[in-house]
């Protein structure tokens, strides 16, 4: 694993420099001392701090005279300003960080993280890009969340459905399972579930730039049409963030649901462990697959950071094939390396439909500032929920939707 480190200020000019050379602009090169790593708390935090414990213990047998301390960082939004003090206080700074990539664009814009060079890495194009600002990367791509379809294999047993292999085949056997059996929901969607209807909106051919285009539009209605009475009522529904959708499956409540690879320990800690089945989220092409939101988050080397070798060899150790592998077994965080996905997958075909998505390639959310706005002022759920409410049409409450996108944007 090659790195080559420079300032993260998106206006700087100077070439970047071999991680071991001299820089300016903050930080050192020190060559032992304490190693300051910031990593993102858990709910369950034990399995995660096990396997970082065990990094620490290889690293420090090649470090002698190097302590490593790590600080747990919420995941709430107070991230933002804890982040953004230590980019304007060295002395607060760490020397290393996990950080969301959805927030890549807002802190390589204040200049916090150094640059990588990610060239030869075992990661996909589309991997690349999400860790990737004006041509430069800020990241070494850690775990990703894919989400597929979620399905229940006694409802369908008992109804003599077949898995749905295109947009409309699922909107339709939504609405047969709602209608023969009113107690449960067809599919758990919601109307502040971004990430479970962005799906339907790139496989239209839309995106979050153009909404009011008649691409993004299809794509709107194809999810608010399952925002419905006879699949999951608005009245219920149109409130739901991704998190509620996935209670509702796993409790069984609902016949489908859109959840992540992550949610696999949740579901199957429910009433319906043993009694699903996963596929890929199927497109409006039969046979197709929608494109999926790549989240997830990465590992970077703080521009202020201390000991930029040390941190180098620390992202590099905690980055590699065997901690993402363990990471895996101990989180259940799908690796962004591919071989490692790939062995993974051999011995636990539950990844299968995760990773045929990702070869038909993600997506990812503006690499830009304004995205946080656009997240923030919750412009996608309120379009979607003005629609499923009748409050807007598709037509109108697309329209407000991009007017705010574009404000955004400045």
């Amino acid at each position: 694993m090659k790195f080559l480190y420079c300032a993260a200020a998106l206006l700087a000019l100077a070439a970047c420099a071999p991680s071991t050379a001299p820089t300016t602009g903050g930080g050192g090169d020190e060559k032992t001392g304490t190693l300051n790593v910031w990593l993102y708390d858990e709910p369950n935090r034990a399995p995660k701090d096990k396997v970082i414990q065990e990094a620490i213990k290889e690293f420090s047998a090649s470090h002698a005279d190097v302590k490593v301390q790590v600080s747990w960082v919420p995941t709430t939004p107070a991230r933002h300003e804890k982040f953004k003090g230590a980019f304007n206080d060295p002395a607060s700074a760490p020397d290393v960080a996990e950080y969301g990539n959805t927030d890549l664009a807002e802190y390589a814009a204040a200049g916090g993280f150094a640059e990588l060079d990610l060239a030869g890495e075992d990661l996909g194009a589309d991997l690349v890009k999400s860790a990737t600002v004006d041509g430069k990367a800020y990241g070494l791509p850690w775990f990703i969340g894919i989400r597929a379809l979620y399905y229940r294999t006694d409802v369908f047993d008992e109804l003599k459905l077949k898995p749905p292999t295109t947009i409309a085949e699922l909107t339709e056997t939504a609405r047969t399972i709602r209608a023969k059996k009113p107690d449960l929901y067809g599919i758990a969607v919601g109307g502040e579930y971004t990430f479970g209807a962005l799906p339907f909106v790139w496989d239209a051919g839309g995106d979050i730039t153009t909404l009011d285009s008649p691409e993004s539009r299809k794509g709107v209605k194809a999810y608010t049409d399952l925002l419905s009475d006879d699949i999951c009522p608005a009245q219920a529904c149109a409130s739901l963030t991704g998190g509620k959708t996935v209670e509702l499956f796993a409790s069984g409540k609902a016949a489908m649901g859109i959840l992540g690879n992550f949610s696999r320990s949740a579901v199957d800690a429910g009433a319906v462990a043993g009694k699903y089945k996963v596929i890929p989220l199927p497109g409006a092409a039969p046979g197709s697959i929608a494109p999926a939101f790549a989240g997830g988050n990465n590992l970077g080397v703080m521009k202020n950071a201390k000991h930029r070798t040390l941190a180098n060899d620390f992202v590099k150790l905690l980055g590699g094939k065997a901690y993402q592998a363990k990471m895996y077994e101990a989180m259940g965080n799908l690796p962004t390396l591919t071989g490692v996905r790939e062995e993974l997958a051999a011995k636990d075909p539950f990844l299968k439909p995760f990773l045929d998505t990702v070869a038909k390639g993600t997506k990812f959310v503006p690499i830009d500032p304004a995205w946080v706005k656009i997240d923030n002022s919750k412009v996608i759920p309120t379009m979607l929920q003005k629609v499923a409410t009748k409050q807007a049409t598709v037509e109108e409450a697309t329209t407000e939707a991009a007017a705010a996108v574009k404000a955004a944007f400045g």
